[in-house]
């Protein structure tokens, strides 16, 4: 299903914004519905990969739960009307109000990422006469072969318990009278799409579910987290990732026990191909060595080029003249506000509009207002 971007509409729009095709979203929501259930599998969406409301809402009837990464994002998810016993609440940095706040909503899950944290959420739990249900984020020590900044899964990054103290975690949480261990859970990074990070992923769980069954620890969740990737270079030709491959690659590698359910936590693959920046062109500004499109939306809205150098297609929605060379860049006062290099466009001209797609994770949700400029608003195809 491609994109159709309606340049009647835009006329009367401000830029930049933000165009959500929902055709596109809810397609992909049915899909990852109907190959998730094929294996009794819970998918929970990364709220940190978009939170606007018309998305939430649609995310919301599909069923699906919420992963959260902070207070702020449980709230979110408890005022868009997500049911509070599908909601996990994740993250290396838990404040207290942030852990009180989850506890007072009686969510499904904290995901535990040390021992220290562990034992202030049992003293925040015995306080309120509650009982915490948590799964052990485990580091895996998996390599998810994408970029750096987000690689989550490998002994150096912050996240999660190391493997060498998963038996003192898990000791440590049977003593604790307010916590009540009812899984394992992990994450190796984002935008992977090769499967076989996952199937190694799958052999460590493995291992881990094995210890856990000899050490006669009942764990009923296995969450394995997301990072599944999509496809930026060709957003019209391949709009869904194939969910059908990933669940069943979890299915077939996975060695669970009776009464263990897998979870998931998805966010880029549901969200990232609805949406789209839309921007207009300021100037053509040509030097001696290349030519330069200047836009009107800049960092400050989609951040991920000049914090990951990530590609995102870049599209002249207004033009159909012959192909030249551009520069794409942003008015914000930073070399690093440059969207491409060296992009062949249909010859650009003052006023046409420039489509960034594949931007609908981690575009609109990463905005700032550097420099003073205002949020991008929301437009959507209905």
């Amino acid at each position: 299903m491609a994109t159709r971007f309606p340049l009647e509409r835009f006329a009367q729009v401000e830029t930049p914004f933000y165009y959500y095709d929902l055709d596109v979203l809810r397609l992909t929501l049915d899909t990852v519905v109907r190959e998730a259930a094929k294996h009794d599998f819970v998918v929970h969406y990364a709220v940190k990969a978009n939170a606007n409301p018309r998305l939430l809402n649609e995310i919301r009837q599909a069923g699906l739960g919420i992963d959260c990464v902070s207070g702020g994002e449980v709230r979110c998810a408890l005022e868009h009307g997500f049911d509070a016993k599908k909601i996990v609440f994740a993250g290396v940095g838990k404040s207290d109000w942030e852990i009180d706040l989850a506890l007072d909503a009686d969510i499904e899950c904290l995901n535990v990422e040390s021992i220290p944290e562990m034992e202030v959420i049992n003293e925040r739990a015995m306080a309120k006469g509650r009982v915490a249900d948590i799964c052990l984020r485990v580091n895996p020590n998996v390599d998810a072969h994408t970029h750096q900044y987000i690689t989550t899964g490998m002994e150096e990054n912050k996240f999660g318990i190391g493997l060498w103290e998963v038996e003192a975690a898990c000791r440590r949480a049977e003593e604790l009278p307010c916590i009540n261990l009812v899984g394992f859970h992990f994450h190796i990074g984002s935008q992977i799409t090769d499967m076989s990070a996952f199937q190694v992923l799958c052999t460590r769980v493995n291992e881990l579910l094995r210890w856990a069954e000899e050490h006669k620890i009942n764990l009923s969740v296995v969450n394995v987290g997301g990072g599944l990737g999509v496809d930026y270079e060709h957003p019209d030709e391949m709009p869904l990732p194939d969910f059908a491959d990933y669940f069943s690659t979890f299915a077939r590698h996975l060695e669970l026990r009776s009464g263990q359910q897998v979870h998931f936590e998805l966010g880029r693959s549901i969200v990232a191909q609805c949406g789209s920046l839309v921007t207009k062109v300021l100037y053509v500004k040509k030097g001696q060595k290349k030519q330069f499109a200047v836009v009107d939306a800049g960092m400050n809205d989609l951040i991920r080029p000049a914090l990951y150098h990530a590609y995102h297609k870049i599209e002249n929605i207004s033009s159909a003249l012959p192909v030249e060379k551009y520069d794409v860049v942003g008015p914000v006062c930073e070399s690093s506000d440059c969207f491409g290099k060296e992009i062949q466009l249909p010859a650009v001209s003052r006023g046409d509009l420039i489509a960034l797609r594949s931007a609908g994770a981690y575009g609109e949700t990463m905005a700032s207002r550097y420099n003073l400029r205002k949020f991008a608003q929301g437009v959507y195809s209905d």
